[in-house]
């Protein structure tokens, strides 16, 4: 579990610096906010983050194109059930397929662009927050999801503070 976690926090982080780089306005909104809120005066920490809302919108677009892990873990269905039109019987292996939710057309608008603002709490709270899944969703998701988020925000907000 903890390979898993470094991995795809490392994963998570390199995908983040590699969109900023290929959005320099992005990169430029990112480092004048982490300098408005954050400073110079010591390095960015867990209590800047929630003054930071951009930064967790960048974290957000890279697991949405890039989730660390493509396939969850496979579960299995303790009871039939119909979902979407298709049987699934009991004790059916079934996994989802966190790539596909994240590019399926029906479900992101402009799938392609790159709208960070799509990922601010508002825009969280609408039909699109169920479609957002890169640690999975319920009982059975990922443990490590608050650590790992905040592991890589700082590390990318590091980065970003430290270097022009």
């Amino acid at each position: 579990m903890l390979l898993a976690g470094t991995a795809g926090a490392s994963l998570a982080l390199e995908w983040a610096m590699s969109l900023l780089l290929n959005h320099s306005e992005a990169m430029r909104k990112l480092k004048a906010k982490i300098d408005n809120q954050v400073g110079h005066e010591h390095l960015i920490n867990e209590s800047d983050l929630p003054k930071l809302p951009y930064l967790k919108c960048v974290m957000n677009k890279a697991l949405r194109l890039y989730p660390p892990l493509s396939l969850i873990l496979p579960h299995s269905s303790s009871e039939s059930i119909t979902v979407g039109g298709y049987v699934i019987l009991a004790s059916t292996v079934v996994m989802a397929n966190l790539w596909a939710l994240h590019k399926n057309p029906n479900v992101w608008e402009d799938l392609d662009d790159f709208k960070l603002e799509r990922f601010e709490e508002a825009a969280l709270d609408g039909p699109q927050y169920s479609k957002f899944a890169p640690f999975g969703m319920g009982r059975r998701s990922c443990a490590g999801a608050l650590m790992g988020m905040n592991m890589t925000s700082l590390s990318l907000g590091a980065l970003v503070q430290c270097f022009d």
